[in-house]
């Protein structure tokens, strides 16, 4: 009898152990896919400084839009290092996502008030790094997908029965999808100078 409650438990423990490893590798997933944002974010955030730059020569008179695009950079590299310290954190990941669509608003006012300028839409360097930042977008669309599919399976994980009991005690806590609220806001910035 001792030997059969013996069993009993050591499946139970190795069950548990089990669960708790899936639990751990899928938040080390969603971690991981975060880091691909990160990556692609921080490219981003790097090329804008430059398109400004190139900018304000062509752009005197537009000060308010240039600042705009600034200070939208800055609370986007402001968000991405909160959400980078815990992309578990739902508030950090919701920060960050809020910082972006200002970011890519901003941007979309800059290309639009640059459409207005022949010079600028002409010049070599303002095209270039407008094309990468149509790839970078691109990049950052493709790794924020894969970190809400890695959200969506380590939620699923620790929701379902019997890992919820699991989760439950062992504090795994429920991650935030990367999510662009608006519809317009979804749309890379228009970045086509020909």
């Amino acid at each position: 009898m001792i030997w059969i409650v013996l069993a009993v438990i050591a499946f139970l423990v190795f069950f548990v152990v089990g669960i708790y490893n899936r639990l751990v590798t899928s938040r080390n997933g969603y971690k991981n896919a975060f880091a691909q944002i990160d990556v692609q974010l921080t490219r981003r955030h790097d090329l804008i400084p430059n398109l400004v730059e190139v900018a304000k020569g062509y752009l005197a008179h537009e000060r308010n839009t240039l600042e705009a695009v600034i200070t939208a950079r800055n609370a986007a590299v402001t968000g991405l290092k909160n959400a980078a310290v815990n992309p578990g954190n739902p508030a950090a990941v919701q920060g960050l996502a809020t910082a972006e669509n200002a970011l890519t608003g901003a941007l979309g006012r800059l290309f639009a008030l640059a459409e207005a300028y022949p010079d600028l839409k002409a010049n070599r360097n303002m095209m270039q790094l407008s094309e990468e930042l149509t790839s970078t977008e691109n990049k950052v669309s493709f790794a924020r997908q894969a970190f809400n599919d890695a959200v969506m399976s380590y939620n699923n994980q620790r929701e379902v029965f019997p890992s919820n009991f699991v989760a439950g005690m062992f504090g795994f806590l429920a991650a935030q999808l990367l999510e662009i609220e608006a519809p317009q806001k979804r749309e890379v910035p228009k970045v086509s100078f020909s």
